[in-house]
């Protein structure tokens, strides 16, 4: 028994290591023998690559010499014409298949772009950029237009958008919404296209975030368009190829003939439209003395909108804050007795979109005003709060403390910007308070400048520029320190309650603190607004350019970037465009390079606006686009290997 045990053990340990070899894999690794790097090889499609007068069937097969997989074949795989009815699109082993759900039309020529979503099934090695055509006609359309879709407002590549065309015979500018685009490609993580299968001829060429997969714009949809039409073209080149030895030498270089098809450098600017669908979002009545109305789109007559009140004088009660769109208008109810009904009700009458037409009307609705917090629950809170108050006081009456026999009044809140750090000398503190602002006693401001170890009284303005807002205006010296002493009551606001005595310190930049940008424009006219920022969630300063110049003064050590856009309305900021009003997005253009500014130094810029291509314009550190390569190739993964037994 005792050899039989022996025995058996012996067996089980010689197939275990039979086992083990014979499931080493030549392509896993250190255990196993190099990585595979050999990409999948096709052995066969049907229709064959480039079949003409193929009419029946819509299936197509293609056949590997080794299981093979595919990488994101929702963003990567396109078909053209695109495909109504979603192709199904399946992988069994060595084997890929793909159906058609559209039936095929007449005398055109089909493509199946899968760029580089087929690999092998082990290491992911792809098999390259791969275009399968047939045609149903007698003929093959070869033609190809390429170029890059960016960001309008940023000129950051666009990933996974669809670019397609339309003849330009017979174009209208319905065509975008009415017709599938007659071919298509998408846009990879460089914002990189390739509509191929072209026939020769002229087109007019759009890119299109299609949401609801119908292949043309709906309202809502980020788009980018052109008003130029492109002609196809193409003439013999060729490109040089490096054969590698390893990571940093090279074997060879070849000479690869190829066609080059034209035109190859469109460069489409895309955007968002502002919201155009007008109505009535909601109504907030955070507490009984305010609420706010919210649109969905802003009036494109910038008209407030009109208010009456049911059992009430709405023009007496209120006062109102509308931003600059009128998409968000803020009421507070100055009469008491109208802030004590918690069931207010108005007559809204408003611009408004019409939900079939797009056209603007204008629209009334009844809007019933109902406070999340209401009169009922602030008494309940504000008696709690007495009760509470109540037994403080006698708690310290039975210690024989009498110092407090009122409760602390409450007073009207400032928030306040510009005393935090040292402020520019061209910048000037803001004051902002909570509540609408009916008095403002100027008088009661006093502001100081330091003198040695004194302060000496020096002139100062203040200036409402708000509802809820003022500004402190000075003579600021460079280096000097400054104190700021406001009366109590200087502020009263709507409610009745005004501001507890203020003093704040502020302090003023130092010139050898700061330095200067000054940037030389070529190419830039006075709709230019050029801007100086860190970081492309902060914008440093904005300037107008004036006299082929733009100058920034005082500005903290760092580095920064420059970018300036078209303002062809003057209204100070970036527009987005409007496609059916024919409107581009206002022009972006960013300086190439990064810019460091020292203390006490000026920098020199001069930018040629036009000199630099849309897609080198942005400087690598604040570009966003993603990388194709998601994982270690199995090239890589060798090289290291051999480094590592080095």
């Amino acid at each position: 028994m005792r050899r039989f045990a022996r025995s058996w053990s012996y067996f089980c340990l010689a197939w275990g290591v039979l086992f083990a070899a014979g499931c080493a894999n030549p392509g896993s690794g250190p255990d196993g023998g190099p990585y595979d790097e050999t990409p999948p090889r096709l052995l066969g499609m049907y229709p064959e690559l480039g079949a003409t007068d193929v009419t029946k069937g819509r299936r197509v097969t293609f056949l590997f010499d080794e299981n093979v997989k595919l990488d994101r074949p929702m963003e990567k795989v396109i078909i053209s014409p695109p495909q109504l009815e979603v192709p199904d699109i399946k992988v069994l082993g060595r084997r890929i298949t793909v159906e058609l759900g559209d039936t095929l039309l007449p005398a055109t020529t089909y493509t199946i772009d899968f760029s580089d979503a087929i690999q092998d099934a082990t290491e992911g090695n792809p098999m390259g950029n791969f275009t399968y055509y047939f045609s149903t006609g007698a003929q093959i359309d070869t033609m190809e237009v390429a170029g890059n879709v960016l960001a309008a407002d940023n000129l950051d590549p666009v990933t996974g958008m669809l670019v397609g065309l339309y003849p330009a015979d017979g174009h209208a500018d319905s065509t975008f919404q009415t017709l599938p685009l007659a071919r298509v490609a998408r846009t990879d993580s460089k914002g990189r296209f390739a509509v191929k299968g072209v026939a020769p001829g002229s087109y007019r060429i759009y890119a299109l975030k299609d949401l609801d997969g119908d292949f043309k714009w709906s309202r809502g949809e980020m788009l980018a368009f052109t008003d130029e039409v492109f002609t196809t073209s193409c003439f013999p080149d060729v490109r040089y190829d490096t054969a590698w030895v390893d990571s940093v030498r090279y074997d060879s270089i070849r000479t690869v003939p190829f066609t080059h098809y034209l035109p190859d450098d469109i460069i489409l600017r895309a955007f968002q439209e502002v919201p155009t669908l007008r109505t009535l979002l909601k109504s907030v009545r955070e507490v009984p003395e305010r609420f706010t109305l919210y649109f969905t789109a802003p009036s494109p007559t910038k008209q407030v909108p009109r208010v009456e009140g049911l059992g009430f004088d709405a023009e007496a009660a209120f006062i109102r804050d509308c931003n600059e769109t009128c998409d968000t208008v803020t009421y507070w109810i100055r009469d008491p007795e109208v802030a004590a009904n918690d069931s207010l009700q108005i007559l809204l009458t408003y611009d408004a979109t019409n939900d079939s037409t797009y056209a603007m009307e204008v629209r009334t609705d009844t809007v019933s005003l109902i406070p999340r917090l209401t009169n009922a629950r602030l008494a309940k809170m504000k008696a709690q709060e007495d009760e509470k108050w109540e037994k403080q006081l006698a708690k310290r009456h039975k210690k024989g403390d009498y110092t407090q026999e009122e409760r602390p009044r409450e007073f009207l809140k400032l928030k306040d910007r510009g005393f935090s750090g040292a402020l520019a000398p061209d910048r000037n503190p803001v004051f902002i308070a909570d509540e609408p602002i009916v008095r403002l006693d100027t008088a009661a401001f006093h502001l100081q400048l330091r003198v040695d170890s004194l302060y000496e009284e020096v002139p100062c303005r203040i200036v409402q520029d708000g509802l809820l807002s003022f500004t402190l205006y000075g003579e600021w010296r460079p280096g000097q320190r400054y104190r700021l002493r406001v009366d109590s009551a200087a502020v009263e606001g709507l409610s009745g309650k005004w501001t507890d005595k203020i003093e704040r310190s502020l302090g003023i930049m130092k010139m050898e603190d700061v330095g200067s940008v000054f940037v030389t424009l070529r190419g830039a006219d006075t709709t230019a607004i050029v801007q100086l920022f860190p970081s492309e969630k902060k914008v440093e300063r904005s300037v107008r350019a004036e006299g082929g110049a733009a100058n920034f003064f005082y500005v903290k050590p760092g580095d920064y970037y420059l970018r300036l856009f078209r303002d062809r309305n003057g209204n100070g900021r970036w527009d987005t465009g409007n496609y059916l009003q024919g409107e581009q997005p206002e022009e972006v253009v960013y300086y190439p390079q990064k810019i460091t500014v020292r203390a006490d130094w000026d920098t020199e810029v001069s930018w040629d606006v036009g000199a630099v291509p849309p897609l080198q314009q942005k400087p690598a550190e604040l570009q966003k686009g993603k990388s194709d390569a998601r994982r270690t190739s199995a090239r890589a993964k060798n090289l290291e290997r051999e480094r590592l037994k080095r």
